[in-house]
């Protein structure tokens, strides 16, 4: 009964046309928008690590901490947020914790040191930590299972976007001008998508007609105690520690072992995003019409082998380090894309957000340890080559490997729900 209060105006819609609405395409397209500026504001900061550590003269080891900073204080925000994430209308909750994501990327912008950048990035993980999983709880409350592949794959050509827009222009900024003024184009963004937000966005409140629990507490205790839950975290574990063990240290890696030129850094990023800019709704529409999880075992494979053959280069010219990033990003979004559709069908209606927040909270975590021990494992020599980053790919691959063995058994129930052996 409570899945038809949410679903049932998306499916009324769909029985008369077969495409999405006008304001369901802009609204996908916002939501799209927002997933950008959150995930540029984390990804910037992998290539403009080869730039931050000579600038601010830091090491490794404390570039690892900053990216990290921005994990733990989005785990931390995640929990807190959890127990009041049924309790809103979602259009509000976003527009809140948007605007503490663009206050603390203005500080991460204004930032005159490495204390300060540090400070930056704990108040924008506190804020866009948290976006994320209202983002996937709006996409689950309007949109039902057989479509959410499709309405993923949208949504993750953030990621895309970021790197074919984003991350080359903001090395641009940064190689021209200065790391400052790479931020403080993401806050110009950011003030144009709270508008779209506060003026166009229509509310998401059809939850608040549910049954809740007494106090934000009670709520988050009781989304934490379902025990069909607990596999789905894993999973959300397991594939948060590997991504972020290598992401943070791509671009010197790139720059320092691969042997490529810093200025030919923004081409790798352009030219993966643009071949990840059109797999994100392929693989979301592949996922919808095969079954999400063989989609998901199909990109676990082909990460497990290019993570392997990425992590064991020496110097290459830019062709391969292009091939090998752009084959390593398929296999990416053929993991992520379906593995999020899959799980958004575990909460129940009255604990969606809840189950997101946490969710996120238990990704940035994941997120934030693996950085640290990424920072462990790997050294760097005098002239700037990383020592033992082969090491993390062995890490990387045995995530994957677990990750697609627990996942298989989260799935074993929604297939049975929705009579299927595979969704």
């Amino acid at each position: 009964m409570t899945e038809q209060i949410l679903a049932a105006p998306i499916e009324q819609q769909q029985e008369q046309q077969r495409g999405f609405s006008r304001y369901q395409a802009f609204l996908i397209a916002l939501l799209a928008f927002a997933q950008f500026t959150i995930i540029l504001d984390f990804m910037i900061m992998s290539p403009l690590g080869a730039i931050l550590m000579p600038a601010l003269d830091i090491t490794a080891g404390q570039f690892g901490v900053a990216v990290s900073a921005y994990a733990f204080s989005a785990g931390i925000s995640g929990i807190l947020a959890a127990g009041f994430a049924d309790r809103f209308d979602r259009k509000l909750l976003l527009l809140f914790f948007y605007v503490g994501f663009t206050l603390g990327t203005l500080l991460c912008a204004l930032a005159p040191n490495y204390h300060l950048l540090l400070f930056g990035r704990i108040v924008t993980g506190l804020f866009g930590g948290v976006i994320g999983s209202v983002v996937l709880a709006i996409i689950t409350d309007l949109f039902a299972l057989h479509l959410r592949g499709r309405v993923m794959g949208f949504v993750q050509t953030a990621f895309a976007a970021s790197q074919v827009l984003g991350i080359p222009a903001g090395l641009f900024l940064a190689n021209h001008w200065s790391w400052h003024v790479s931020f403080g184009a993401i806050v110009g963004l950011s003030i144009v998508t709270m508008a779209a937000i506060l003026f166009v966005m229509q509310p998401v409140d059809a939850h608040l007609r549910l049954k809740q629990d007494r106090n934000a507490f009670a709520h988050l205790i009781a989304t934490i105690g379902q025990p069909r839950y607990t596999l789905a975290f894993a999973v959300t574990t397991l594939l948060s520690t590997g991504g972020f063990m290598l992401m943070p240290f791509g671009s010197a890696f790139t720059v320092n072992n691969l042997g490529i030129d810093i200025l030919h850094l923004p081409t790798i990023y352009l030219v993966s995003g643009l071949f990840t800019i059109f797999i994100g709704p392929l693989v979301g529409r592949a996922s919808d019409a095969f079954g999400k999880f063989p989609t998901f075992v199909f990109g676990s494979v082909v990460s497990v082998v290019m993570v392997l053959i990425y992590t064991h280069l020496g110097h290459v010219s830019l062709t391969t380090a292009i091939v090998v990033n752009v084959l390593m990003f398929i296999g990416i979004f053929s993991r992520m894309i379906p593995s999020q559709a899959l799980i958004s069908a575990i909460p129940d209606p009255g604990q969606r957000g809840s189950f997101s927040a946490i969710s996120a909270s238990v990704q940035q975590l994941a997120g934030g340890l693996g950085s640290v021990a990424a920072a462990a494992i790997i050294a760097q020599n005098p002239d700037g080559t990383l020592r033992h980053f082969d090491r993390l790919g062995y890490v990387v691959v045995a995530t994957s490997i677990l990750s697609m063995i627990a996942l298989y058994f989260v799935q074993r129930p929604i297939a049975r729900k929705a009579g299927k052996r595979m969704v």
